[in-house]
């Protein structure tokens, strides 16, 4: 059990591990035929730091990074906590509108983006939004929907019109001495805002989360311990940097404790099962969908996995087939679960290494050390019993500072006296352990990514053809939940699934567009007309034949 919080800055926390592990290995990218020990490691990130101060780039600036799981990510996240730049996580699915939207509410002074991701070009998509970017010179971007946006670095060697690429700002730090960056990470505090990433809510479009260093530091080091994560294990990481899952779970855990880091710049179950094998890794962290195309892979037993002794499987629920499979077939015997959301660092239970099977499958562990979690009634506020179903709700270091120049949507998620309000509903038995039972409010889960309906329906708003909309999740057996859109259209028009998808494909990612679709004259209503978005999703499960998933 962690007895204490640390004091630490990110930065701070890099600082120590390069001191007491120097010799040991950081990060390794096999496919990039890249090894970095903790010295190295360390270099890096200091250079890219002193790059950004270079460029000008203040303590407590937004710059975002909009890439896979590429080594510079990693460089950045650990260069940003040391000069104090908050760093800003885009979902690499992001399409022209989301991205226009996080830049500008984010306030993005600098974005750092790669070429492109699965044939999409993210180049092309950031002209789309300010093609002034072709006629500025690097630095001095004066764009109309992006006003705030100066700099734009491109990860890679090639020039692109109104960019710096990554090699010259890495030079650029050869012309800032040591000591000024010293004094700049001196002057940093644990209390300061260092992370900020996009989630979905309650209401409306995504929001800017602001997480602290001493937020993300602690978090990191005690699911690491929950683990017994130690400097002698080497951690597979196929999940994506841009979430919490990545950069807190991922890669600041194994940094909390000298812990090898061993990504995946894209997931791919092979990827992953060569990694594990050549590298001997000890972790390996994933969400169901990404466990079950692993062990389902036509190659799965061709690989030595005996390596494996833990990791964490998180983003939504575990079958139980699943979890035996992983613990006996991949040899992860000591696999945990854990539970959180973005606004809680993120993670608020996890289970232990010797937890049961059944206790791994059946809840999301217990609290945390240093964190409260109490199950409310929704209605008067006050803690329910042992085993009685409520709102959870949890307090402590691992609450976010609030959202990003949204006041109004902070309060509503903490409360004057300072527990975070889930909107997750739980059940927590007589021993603390947490079992999730549903949701307050109406967020789609779907391999991990949380989708907010109302961002789909304000979208799909704006077809000519659409009179109205619901969406609401539906089972799905891969990702868990599916998007499925229920549309009344416009008297006299016609629309079919492949209209709608085109319409989208392009603006939002695409995850997020329904797959499945009803035409449908009218809505289930309440006595007092709101839309009653638990009978549709009834009506979607009838209507494919699964009524076996309704309760789930």
């Amino acid at each position: 059990m962690v007895k204490e919080l640390r004091d630490r800055t990110v930065g701070g926390l890099l600082d120590e591990m390069a001191e007491r592990f120097g010799e040991r290995e950081a990060v390794v990218y096999p496919e990039r035929q890249l090894r970095w020990n903790y010295q190295e490691f360390h270099r890096q990130c200091n250079q890219a730091a002193k790059g950004l101060m270079r460029l000008g780039i203040r303590a407590g600036d937004h710059l975002a990074v909009w890439a896979s799981n590429q080594p510079e990510w990693l460089v950045m996240q650990f260069a940003t906590g040391k000069m104090g730049a908050v760093l800003v996580t885009v979902n690499t699915n992001y399409r022209t509108q989301e991205l226009e939207y996080l830049l500008r509410q984010s306030d993005t002074e600098t974005l750092i983006l790669m070429d492109s991701f699965k044939g999409v070009s993210y180049v092309d998509m950031l002209v789309e939004i300010c093609p002034e970017l072709m006629q500025a010179e690097p630095g001095q971007l004066r764009a109309e929907r992006l006003p705030r946006l100066r700099n734009v670095i491109f990860l890679g060697d090639e020039r692109k019109p109104g960019m710096f690429n990554w090699s010259e700002v890495m030079r650029m730090g050869e012309h800032v001495p040591d000591t000024a960056l010293w004094e700049r990470q001196r002057s940093l505090r644990c209390e300061e805002v260092i992370n900020m990433q996009y989630t979905s809510g309650t209401t409306g479009f995504p929001k800017g989360v602001m997480l602290t260093h001493h937020n993300i530091v602690n978090n990191a080091h005690q699911i690491a311990a929950c683990m017994q994560l130690t400097e002698h294990d080497r951690m597979c990481i196929p999940v994506p940097f841009f979430h919490c899952f990545g950069c807190v779970l991922g890669t600041l855990a194994c940094v909390s404790v000298g812990a090898t880091m061993v990504p995946v710049v894209e997931f791919n179950p092979l990827t992953v099962l060569k990694t594990v094998e050549k590298e001997r890794c000890t972790a390996l962290h994933g969400v169901p969908t990404m466990f079950i195309a692993e062990l389902d892979h036509p190659d799965f037993s061709r690989f030595n996995l005996s390596s494996l002794r833990t990791g964490i499987m998180a983003g939504s629920n575990c079958p139980m087939e699943v979890m035996k499979r992983v613990i006996h077939d991949m040899g992860a015997t000591e696999i945990t679960i854990a539970y959180g959301q973005t606004e809680s660092s993120p993670v608020i239970s996890q289970t232990r290494t010797k937890d049961s099977i059944e206790r791994r499958v059946s809840t999301v562990g217990q609290k945390l050390p240093h964190v409260e979690v109490k199950v409310i009634d929704p209605d008067t506020g006050e803690e329910v019993a042992p085993g009685v179903q409520g709102e959870l709700c949890t307090r402590g270091y691992h609450v976010m500072k609030g959202y990003y120049r949204m006041p109004e949507e902070t309060a509503l998620a903490i409360d004057d006296d300072g527990w975070l309000h889930t909107g997750d509903l739980a059940r927590m038995d007589e021993e603390g352990y947490l079992r999730i039972t549903g949701r307050l409010k109406d967020m789609i889960i779907r391999g991990g990514e949380n989708i907010y309906p109302r961002e789909i329906e304000e979208f799909l708003h704006t077809h000519p053809k659409v009179r109205d909309i619901q969406v609401v999740g539906i089972p799905d057996e891969k990702y868990g939940e599916e998007v499925m859109a229920f549309i009344r259209v416009e008297e006299g028009e016609s629309l079919d699934l492949d209209e709608m998808r085109a319409f989208c494909d392009g603006m939002i990612a695409p995850y997020k567009i329904p797959s499945r679709m009803e035409i449908v004259a009218d809505y289930p209503l309440t006595a007092s007309g709101k839309v009653q978005k638990f009978r549709l999703r009834e009506m979607a499960v009838k209507a494919l034949g699964r009524s076996d998933l309704v309760e789930r």
